[in-house]
């Protein structure tokens, strides 16, 4: 079980060794702007997500899933992590009067553990970098706002972001297009050179889908699979391999 109150030392990144691989997209890239995801590219929650989960499953008497299952449950939210830790399925939905009474327990044992969560190394400095740069950054999550904004000011990545785009800040999240639209919009930028570094299909969906270039880390949680499969720009092996690959336009 997590203990709390170990402070935010970095998490080695399971990537490293990956490398940067490149498609045949011209580069630098011009850029005016970033955003990045959180869950699987800032921060490893995985191991506070999975174990709430587990804890939801125990209090309801259903049997534990393995953290490697529950994993590649993450990415569209905690509602649908509830939903297919309930039925063990991708896409399934459980009963209606189950799921009510499921997520309460969920968020309980996640407020528990929120702030266990931690930055993958690399990525304070990667930050620093952007900034550095002159890039104006923005977050866009599918983590609701009631857990978004603690765990940005916990870790010390909140003073980074102009903007952040929860899960429940638009009608729509990632990966329909609307996040990445409303964030070029309110930063004042063409879509086309926003920038997205996510770790799933549903960062290079939404990217593909409003027309911006994606890069994709290695070392999130993408259901299981390789990053290298996804409709991406370049995988690089964390955030700060980005800058060599853009331009400030």
């Amino acid at each position: 079980m997590t203990k709390k109150g170990k402070g935010i030392a970095p998490v080695a990144l399971k990537g490293e060794g990956y490398g940067t691989t490149l498609p045949s997209s011209p580069f630098p890239l011009p850029i005016q702007a970033i955003v990045l995801d959180l869950d699987g590219t800032l921060l490893h929650s995985a191991p506070q997500l999975t174990e709430a989960a587990n804890r939801m499953l125990r209090e309801m008497d259903y049997t534990p899933v393995s953290q490697d299952v529950l994993s590649s449950y993450i990415g569209n939210g905690i509602g649908w992590l509830v939903k297919r830790a309930l039925t063990g399925e991708m896409h399934a939905t459980p009963d209606a009067a189950l799921y009510e009474h499921a997520m309460p327990i969920f968020e309980k044992h996640y407020s528990e553990l929120l702030m266990d969560s931690k930055p993958y190394g690399g990525v304070i400095e990667g930050m620093e970098a952007m900034r550095a740069a002159g890039f104006p950054l923005g977050c866009i999550t599918n983590k609701a706002a009631r857990f978004t904004g603690p765990l940005l000011e916990g870790t010390g990545l909140a003073k980074y972001f102009q903007i952040v785009v929860s899960g429940d800040t638009l009608p729509e999240k990632k990966p329909h297009p609307l996040p990445l639209q409303h964030t070029a919009k309110f930063f004042g930028v063409p879509v086309e050179k926003l920038l997205l570094i996510g770790d799933s299909l549903n960062d290079t969906l939404a990217a593909r889908a409003a027309g911006c270039p994606v890069f994709c880390v290695p070392y999130g949680y993408n259901r299981g699979e390789p990053v290298e499969t996804l409709d991406k720009d370049a995988v690089i092996d964390n955030i700060s391999a980005a800058l060599p690959l853009i331009k400030r336009v």
